[in-house]
């Protein structure tokens, strides 16, 4: 068995596969590609993810892109331990939560949304990073809500954590790059120190990446 994850320190999509590799006691190499200097267009990569994003999963071979479908691919080959509940309703519960970061609020921060916003509506470096902090918050406040209905016992759903921390731990990654706090938002600060109490998750956060410490933070 042969893993590789392309990914970057700051994507927060790669760190969620880190985790669930993590998880899984999975090894992996992870190749970078430099998002942030537009390396994801380089026709190398290109050839191996035609959407010009990270991660993408190449797992004997077999190339998978997209961080749910790559969590749930890895939920299926290695099922043990589980990253979704078996009972059905959990199983959907898992999923909405985990969407929340990687379907609502994490799309409009990625480098695309950012480039976008400049070139086409003249956005500064401040209008950008206030508009993705926005969304960050908007990510926090719903986790907020939701975890206000029904509690982490630690976990999202239960003694174990599952795709569902996985999402909102990725939110508060996100939130850790925008330099922002959680005290807003104590039931998610209080489900992300449980969660980051874990090396699976610790270790694959966006600061302890070798390529964030390349550049001298």
């Amino acid at each position: 068995m042969t893993i590789q994850l392309y990914g970057f320190w700051r994507s927060n999509a790669a760190f969620r596969v880190r985790v669930a590799l993590a998880l899984k006691h999975l090894p992996f190499e992870e190749i970078e590609v430099d998002i942030l200097s537009g390396r994801q267009f380089d026709a190398e990569y290109a050839a191996v993810n035609a959407e010009h994003v990270v991660p993408t999963l190449v797992h004997d071979g077999h190339r998978v892109f997209q961080s749910m479908a790559i969590m749930e691919y890895l939920d299926e080959a290695y099922p043990e331990p589980r990253l979704l509940p078996e009972d059905l309703k959990d199983r959907a519960y898992a999923r909405a939560l985990a969407s929340v970061s990687i379907a609502d609020s994490h799309p409009l921060t990625v480098p695309r949304v950012r480039k976008h916003l400049g070139q086409t509506f003249g956005a500064d470096g401040a209008a950008i990073e206030a508009w993705c902090r926005h969304w960050v918050r908007e990510g926090l406040a719903t986790y907020e809500r939701l975890l206000s209905q029904r509690p982490a016992e630690p976990f999202a759903l239960g003694t174990a954590p599952t795709l569902a921390d996985i999402g909102i731990a990725s939110q508060i990654a996100l939130a850790h790059v925008y330099d922002m706090d959680l005290v807003a938002f104590p039931k998610v600060s209080a489900l992300g120190k449980q969660c980051f109490k874990l090396p699976a998750f610790a270790q694959a956060h966006p600061f302890e990446q070798a390529g964030y410490r390349r550049r001298g933070n």
